[in-house]
């Protein structure tokens, strides 16, 4: 049968269903839009997600690991990208150019979580090239997996400068130029609320730090209607801490899961907090850990 198509229209469901209605001279035919796949069971074409259409995300340290996925993830949900980094910048140039390919707009900045100069010159240079912020990712962050008494002081200090002071200065910084209604997103630690693996002690202070910080801000910017909150991941496979070799059997065994979890299960729950779903969601504590702290 010959169908005549009259109409169309893309109704959004949930931020992950949509359906494509199509109006024929028959009647209606509805697309599932999550598998492509029409009532006739025909595939049809696919649409990308547009909830953060307009709006503009920085992430700090975006150019590999997880923050590489929350970059890409926000993009694929319509935002506009930058991110910082401190060295890599073949990596940053990647990320910011598979975003592009996939018909988004990203940047990378060069510069140090640790140096408030730079980071305020990253967060004035997002607002000059996409017209503001919305979204602030406190991705940038450090590991030294050495027991207390073993590291130095100058370990120490670098633990607590990126981790805790690094957070501070883009933060500080982002507010000034947040719009309301915007979003704070720290990404944390499991092992900020309960940490059973020795050698993570320094880093596990450091993490129930932003988790206290994320909390109360969250009561000094909420007349904006400005979200702020913690992203606590579990044992998450990257360069730094890979899913495999003898530092990962303890993680492992820690989870219910039994597994290390992914960078892109850290960055859906990140695209879920930083989306218009998640808009009565401030001050917490939200856990991807695979069952660690269960």
């Amino acid at each position: 049968m010959n169908l005549t198509r009259k109409s169309e229209q893309i109704v959004t469901v949930s931020n992950q269903v949509h359906l494509t209605v199509y109006s024929y001279d028959s009647g209606i035919l509805e697309q599932d839009e999550t598998t492509g796949v029409n009532q006739r069971g025909h595939r049809c074409k696919e649409t990308m997600s547009t909830k953060l259409e307009g709006k503009t995300a920085l992430i700090t340290g975006g150019s590999r690991g997880i923050g590489a996925a929350i970059a890409k993830r926000l993009a694929a949900d319509g935002a506009n990208i930058a991110i910082t980094y401190t060295k890599d910048a073949n990596a940053a140039t990647s990320v910011v150019k598979e975003i592009e390919r996939s018909g988004r707009k990203a940047i990378a900045i060069q510069a140090d979580a640790t140096n408030a100069d730079a980071v305020g010159t990253a967060v004035q240079k997002t607002v000059a090239t996409f017209g503001g912020l919305d979204i602030l990712v406190n991705n940038a962050g450090t590991a030294i997996p050495k027991k207390f008494e073993e590291a130095t002081l100058e370990e120490l200090d670098r633990i607590i400068d990126l981790n805790i002071r690094g957070v501070f200065i883009a933060t500080h910084a982002a507010l000034k130029q947040m719009k309301n209604g915007g979003r704070v997103i720290t990404i944390g630690s499991c092992v900020g609320e309960r940490n059973m693996t020795p050698g993570l002690a320094a880093y596990a202070a450091t993490k129930g730090a932003v988790k206290m910080f994320a909390q109360s801000l969250s009561r000094e910017v909420g007349s904006r209607g400005i979200t702020v909150n913690n992203i606590q991941p579990g044992p998450i496979d990257t360069d730094l801490n890979p899913a495999a070799g003898d530092w990962a059997v303890p993680q492992k065994a820690n989870t219910a899961l039994g597994r290390f979890g992914s960078v892109d299960e850290v960055a859906a729950l990140v695209a879920f907090v930083a989306g218009p779903e998640s808009s009565y969601i401030t001050g917490a504590n939200l856990t991807v850990d695979g069952g660690t702290n269960a």
